[in-house]
């Protein structure tokens, strides 16, 4: 599937012995050689048939029909250079001697990088009469590869890759590596004896550990698993198990959860994203709602090609394929899509390329489309096939597997800085612990993070029972809202922005829950209102969401809604407008079904500081609207 293909692949030379052939040479030797050596081909004993017409070749030197068999035999058992000397032996002796050879010889020099050789061949080929469509467009298609591969080498991008270590490759093969957001631990796949397995290392200051066997619910001694995609949080892994038991088709996606330091039972995702056909390579986007996959169902542009599904409240959604600006009518796979949400890297033998499998980034555009893809250039890529490729959070380090760069043996994984043109969107990490503010146990709890532009989420998860914790990435510069909550507590409310924090480090939040009790408060810190007015703005909605869910969860709490202001300005009118900034809310809750006999209003002016009005930060704080519990 990986390589162009052609109406014809071997010269129509495979004759019957008894039929009269008039061939180029008359020697009698030469021509019996040429007639046995078809005869092993039809019995598929490759070795024989290319000894046969060595000696055919060696009879006559110029035995163009046994050339030209002989350069096909060799490149259908990808002997390159071998069929390469033979091809151009037959344009020796005979320049038109078939016009088959040159798109034949054009693609096996394009395959082993002889980009100039092939333009030469493939140009040559296009100038014979009568040529069919098919042939037409293989051809002009690796022109177009040819012409871009010149260019490429004379303006390569910089590449250093660097072996990851012995505590990870061994003599046998690992590859498909991805790393957490954190880049604490690393899984890939390690085959061993033909099965493939899932292992894992952890860094510790800045170096990986020796790596282990993954886990015995997800590995399995006879199936293969691979092709994995691990959360940001490090929480749920899926990825690709062929042959299961518990399958839909060949190979289907499945998912893991951890929980502490286990993983569970994988389960299969199931319809609509996984089929009776082919589905492999997940990667789920970093808000944890959008799967990206390779498949061969109907419906797409040929070969295989990259789909995504969004999860929603009624599990994955309907497939969507990522459209013409990513897929053609070969093969798109290994898709990765960037902690941002918003930068995709695959592999493809269908745009333009250096020969086979090449890598290539697409960007979403404004309107929400995928942009058309950029080749990652030379000499990141080459004529071999590149097929995989991760990132870390930041989007500077590369994780790829190869087994050409001498490392420890077979398909060992390298790093490498990936050149800044290339790189996604700046993010960083947010690491959250949340906790009982009594008891300082933690909590597993409802975390959503939401982008303040646009009030949409863009992380929407639990942290942990056993610790509490979670990790949201997010993408750098932005304005954020914060919104936790867990029956019998009341909720949290926060926001922050991430302009101007360095996307190396985590941004660390430490949540204390306060159980419903009368007295207890909380800061409604995304109720946003302009300078001296008291209409609430759009921005504010989400959180006053969150407040009305509490309250319809809790139906027997009632509340106080407060505003305060800092100490700038006159008392009178400071009191007047938190008054009205409390009733905002207030009018609200009630517009939107909430019993006003489980609610008062107040405002409270500059009498209730939280913080000392000496600075601006401080001023801020204490510009606020709380809610408290006044009965339950």
């Amino acid at each position: 599937m990986r390589r162009l293909t052609f109406l014809i692949l071997f010269l129509t030379l495979f004759f019957n012995s008894n039929a009269q052939v008039s061939y180029s040479i008359t020697d009698k030797d030469a021509i019996k050689y040429f007639t046995q050596a078809n005869r092993a081909l039809d019995d598929h004993a490759y070795g024989e048939a290319i000894s046969l017409l060595q000696k055919a070749t060696t009879e006559d030197s110029k035995f163009t029909e046994a050339y030209a068999l002989l350069a096909d035999v060799y490149r259908s058992r990808k002997n390159n250079t071998e069929a390469i000397e033979a091809y151009k032996k037959v344009l020796e002796i005979d320049v038109d001697f078939n016009r088959g050879i040159y798109i034949k010889l054009g693609e096996t020099e394009l395959n082993e990088g002889k980009y100039a050789d092939a333009l030469q061949h493939l140009e040559k080929y296009l100038t014979y009469p009568n040529i069919t469509a098919a042939n037409k467009a293989a051809a002009d298609k690796m022109i177009v590869n040819c012409k871009f591969s010149i260019n490429a080498i004379q303006h390569p991008v910089a590449f250093t890759p660097v072996n990851i270590g012995a505590e990870i490759n061994t003599a046998d093969d690992e590859y498909s590596p991805i790393a957490t957001a954190d880049e604490k631990t690393l899984i890939f796949t390690r085959q061993i004896n033909g099965n493939e397995d899932f292992y894992q290392s952890t860094r510790e200051d800045k170096q990986w550990q020796k790596a282990t066997y993954l886990s015995d619910k997800i590995n399995t001694p006879t199936n293969n698993e691979g092709s994995q995609s691990i959360s940001q949080d490090g929480k749920y892994l899926f990825f690709t198990g062929c042959n299961r038991p518990d399958g839909m088709g060949r190979c289907d996606i499945y998912i893991s959860q951890k929980k502490g330091d286990e993983w569970g039972k994988p389960f299969d995702i199931s319809s609509p994203v996984n089929t009776p056909g082919w589905e492999s390579q997940p990667s789920i986007s970093a808000d944890g709602r959008t799967l990206y996959f390779v498949s061969n169902r109907a419906g797409g542009y040929g070969g295989y090609d990259i789909w995504k599904s969004t999860l929603t409240d009624k599990g994955w959604g309907q497939p969507e394929n990522l459209g013409p600006n990513i897929n053609t009518a070969f093969n798109e796979q290994s898709p990765f899509i960037h902690a941002d949400d918003s930068t995709l890297y695959f592999c493809s033998n269908g745009w333009p390329g250096l020969g086979n499998q090449d890598l290539f980034v697409s960007r979403l555009g404004a309107d929400g489309k995928w942009q058309k893809p950029e080749n990652l250039g030379y000499p990141i890529n080459t004529n071999k096939d590149e097929t995989a490729l991760t990132l870390t959070a930041d989007g500077t380090t590369a994780f790829f597997a190869s087994n050409s760069l001498k490392g420890f043996g077979g398909f060992d994984i390298y790093t490498f800085t990936l050149p800044a043109k290339l790189r996604p969107h700046l993010v960083t990490y947010v690491k959250g612990i949340v906790s009982d503010a009594k008891t300082k146990q933690p909590l597993e709890s409802a975390v959503e993070i939401l982008d303040l532009q646009n009030n949409q989420p863009v992380y929407q998860d639990y942290s942990s029972a056993e610790q509490g914790d979670f990790l949201a990435t997010l993408t750098s510069g932005k304005n954020y809202g914060l919104n936790i909550s867990k029956t019998g507590y009341l909720f949290y409310s926060e926001n922050f922005s991430l302009a101007g924090h360095q996307p190396d480090k985590p941004y660390n939040i430490n949540v204390l829950l306060e159980p419903i009790e009368i007295g207890n408060k909380v800061i409604l810190k995304n109720i946003f209102f302009d300078t001296n007015k008291f209409e609430l703005k759009p921005e504010s909605m989400a959180e006053l969401q969150k407040l009305i869910e509490f309250l319809q969860v809790n139906p027997t709490i009632h509340i106080e809604i407060s505003g305060h202001t800092d100490n700038v300005g006159n008392d009178q009118l400071n009191q007047t407008l938190s008054q009205n900034r409390a009733k905002a809310v207030y009018d609200y809750l009630i517009a939107n079904k909430v019993d006003a006999g489980r609610l008062v209003f107040k405002g409270y002016g500059k009498t209730q500081p939280i913080a000392p009005n000496d600075n601006d930060d401080n001023r801020s704080k204490n510009r606020r609207t709380e809610f408290k519990i006044i009965a339950k």
